[in-house]
């Protein structure tokens, strides 16, 4: 993990070259504000996507409701698809009322970091959370021996808010990080990080545990005793990603900057903060584009919110894919989001950001739809006949391997347009109030994170088919790239409410 230990004296050259690079790439401070994503993304990529939040719906909530008896007069399938329903919207509902929360307060969280004092020690708690209520998820156990199912899902609302908050908050640092021509390059590669930091935890995963427990290698069994059957593994990666963070949001607050004012008076600053937001809207006018690119963002952000999160359950329903699969497409997928990261800071500095975000997102529609081209059947509409390739443990036939593909470009994009998305608000909002904007920023990416699903789930029921559920994603992103298109961003907004 040499990798990510920082310089110790500004200036001289670091024992470890490839660091040293890093450095020379977008300076210290940009250095360690990048480092702190990848200490906390891992918790995402973790719990809120591809393992932990999965496992609780299928393995915990699904689980519970089948050995309750309360569907013994369904068949087996009926049984299943009833507890999986009844999983997935408790999961929901955990995003529904974080999302809610988050909608409702980081603006004003934003607003108060622009007024007020230093942001490290803000951080610090937040994390501090965080690491906490992720440890906490290692007793989440099937059955009367975990925690109840209610405060299982209390912990997940409160480290999901206390992401969203430390989200905010480390946003407001960016430009402190560097000089304007090289924001675009430190956001990039911070996203990269988190997604490089991402694919060796899955990597120690399935090498650990996952593997040793499927064949048998390359451990005769899976490490430090842990029993597959009880879920462990999956369960691990709550005291995972707590102890990751910890030890790596180090760095950061050795060498960031910080950006705030020291002895500034935080309440003064909630209190100005909130006339601060309540100002901004009354004169929305003003920044125009800076809302038009919100908006815009809001559609967008959610459509690709709804096709990471969904996708998964499209690609398990239509290829059959399970754990092992599932655990590969998550390291392949974090492995490309790493260069997305740095593609994004790319095109920012080669086309600017508005440019690069049309070519990202109009890159995500196009892999919708290739994705939703692919049976276990046929791929590309049936034009192809799908057949085996060889004989491996996972992916084994072609259909596997071209999903697998649009899923590594997919990660590409997506994690491209969250960097080019970051570069967008800094060079729209107003000179000294980025605080203020990163919190309405935040709410673009949450009050409708609803409407993706329900758009899939009006649209499966209404035409019974899966694919045009899912293809329904695509009004999001027109009506997002819509909005984009007419957002004019020659200069960064100057003025400011009087």
């Amino acid at each position: 993990m040499s990798e990510v230990v920082a310089p110790k004296t500004k200036g001289k050259t670091s024992s470890t070259p490839v660091v040293q690079r890093v450095v020379d790439f977008v300076g210290t401070k940009g250095w360690a504000w990048a480092v702190f994503e990848w200490a906390r993304n891992p918790y995402y990529i973790f719990v809120v996507i591809y393992v932990f939040a999965p496992y609780f719906a299928r393995d915990v909530i699904g689980a519970d409701i089948l050995a309750s008896g309360e569907l013994d007069g369904l068949s087996d399938e009926e049984a299943k698809n009833t507890a999986n329903a009844a999983g997935q919207a408790a999961i929901a509902s955990v995003t529904k009322w974080a999302g809610l929360v988050a909608a409702l307060t980081a603006p004003f969280l934003g607003a108060a970091l622009d007024r007020g004092g230093l942001r490290k020690p803000l951080l610090a708690v937040l994390l501090g959370v965080i690491a906490l209520m992720s440890w906490m998820l290692w007793y989440a156990i099937p059955g009367e021996a975990g925690l109840p199912t209610s405060m299982v899902m209390v912990f997940l609302v409160i480290a999901y808010v206390s992401y969203t908050y430390s989200e905010v908050t480390h946003n407001s640092m960016l430009t402190a990080s560097g000089p304007p021509q090289t924001l675009p390059k430190i956001s990039g590669l911070g996203l990269g990080l988190g997604n490089l930091a991402g694919t060796l935890m899955f990597l120690s995963l399935v090498g650990m545990f996952a593997l040793p427990g499927a064949i048998g290698w390359p451990f005769a069994e899976p490490l430090f005793g842990l029993n597959l059957e009880k879920f462990e593994h999956q369960r691990l990666v709550g005291p995972m990603c707590a102890v990751w963070l910890i030890l790596f949001s180090i760095p950061f607050f050795l060498y960031a900057e910080d950006g705030g004012t020291k002895g500034a008076h935080w309440g003064q600053a909630i209190r100005d903060g909130a006339r601060g937001v309540v100002q901004t809207v009354r004169e929305a006018t003003k920044y125009k584009e800076v809302l038009k690119f919100l908006v815009a963002r809001m559609f967008y952000a959610d459509a690709m919110a709804a096709l990471l999160a969904l996708g998964a359950v499209y690609v398990a329903l239509f290829l059959d894919w399970g754990f092992l699969e599932m655990t590969a497409y998550a390291i392949v997928a974090s492995a490309w989001g790493f260069a997305g990261g740095l593609i994004g800071g790319w095109l920012d500095t080669k086309f600017g950001p508005k440019r690069a975000l049309i070519i990202e997102v109009s890159g995500m529609v196009a892999v919708l739809f290739a994705q939703l081209s692919i049976t276990k059947q046929t791929l590309f509409f049936g034009l192809i006949q799908n057949r085996q390739v060889w004989d491996t443990l996972i992916f084994d036939n072609l259909s596997d391997l071209v999903y697998l593909s649009f899923a590594s470009a997919l990660a590409v994009t997506a994690t491209a347009s969250i960097s080019s998305s970051r570069s967008m608000l800094v060079h729209l909002a107003p000179k000294g109030r980025s605080g203020e904007f990163f919190g309405l920023y935040a709410i673009a990416g949450t009050v409708t994170v609803w409407l993706g699903p329900l758009l899939v789930e009006v649209f499966t029921s209404t035409f019974n088919s899966q694919r045009i559920g899912m293809a329904s994603i695509a009004i999001l992103f027109a009506i997002g790239l819509s909005v984009l298109s007419v957002v004019k961003s020659d200069a960064p907004q100057d003025q400011s409410p009087t």
